[in-house]
């Protein structure tokens, strides 16, 4: 295997992303897997972040922040999240959002606030562990056409019930989303260090769509916190091709993605 695990999660998380979409990427993975995406099969995808950069590409590696020098230095336009997430995002023009999780459950609901020795008591008990916060991940869940979410394949991160939803999915499944009136669609995959997860058009619980040549159906219901059902058109996932591990790589300058 010529490339490692994360590299093919930012891959597979890039070929979510069709041409001509607008498209809002947090930092970190989320960010090289979009501008994977436009540096390879879609050239005329809109990016912007939350901080309200808009129409830029990377310069010298994987920015620190969603504000930048690496990714300001040439952008469209410098406005600031108040447009990205409050106009853009929460008005339903935003085509598609990546976002991150530390912790998710079967229904698509995401958890970066912090984890608690007895959920059942977050409003009484602070958590165990803090986590960073949603940052804009929580306007982009609500917003955005479709969301695809990335997270290492764990059993700890893949729970029955995240322990806080920061960023909603589909809350119970079924149609409780719809009652809440988000202007975004909910996601529509959740892309692992493993394989592809994707809902289930009426329960809206997330089965096992594909997994990664290096993966097995097995090991990921191994990883995952809750009974993981297999999708009936489940299959393996295509590899990496050589012209899409090169874009990846000539966007990923220091090779971060290279180390695990």
């Amino acid at each position: 295997m010529n490339y490692t695990r994360q590299e093919m999660m930012a891959i597979a998380t890039g070929r979510e992303i069709r041409d001509g979409e607008l498209a809002i990427f947090g930092v970190g993975l989320s960010m090289l897997a979009g501008y994977f995406a436009q540096a390879c099969h879609a050239p005329r995808v809109r990016a912007m972040t939350e901080g309200g950069i808009y129409g830029s590409t990377p310069i010298g590696g994987l920015p620190w922040g969603i504000e930048c020098n690496r990714i300001s230095a040439n952008a469209t336009s410098f406005t600031n999240g108040l447009d990205a997430l409050g106009f853009m995002v929460a008005s339903g023009r935003c085509d598609v959002g990546i976002i991150g999780a530390a912790q998710v459950d079967r229904f698509g609901n995401v958890n970066t606030t912090g984890i608690w020795s007895h959920p059942d008591k977050k409003h009484l008990e602070p958590p165990k562990t803090r986590l960073t916060g949603s940052g804009g991940a929580n306007d982009i869940a609500c917003g955005a056409k479709r969301v695809v979410i990335m997270a290492t394949h764990e059993k700890k991160r893949f729970a029955e019930r995240v322990d806080y939803i920061s960023s909603p999915g589909y809350l119970e499944g079924g149609t409780a989303r719809e009652r809440y009136g988000f202007v975004g669609g909910g996601p529509s995959a959740i892309v692992t260090t493993l394989g592809i997860l994707r809902p289930d058009p009426q329960s809206k619980e997330f089965l096992l769509d594909g997994w990664f040549a290096f993966s097995s159906p097995q090991e990921i219901r191994d990883h995952t916190g809750w009974e993981l059902r297999t999708a009936a058109h489940a299959a393996p996932i295509a590899e990496p091709s050589d012209t899409e591990l090169a874009a990846l790589r000539k966007v990923d300058v220091t090779g971060m993605l290279r180390r695990g």
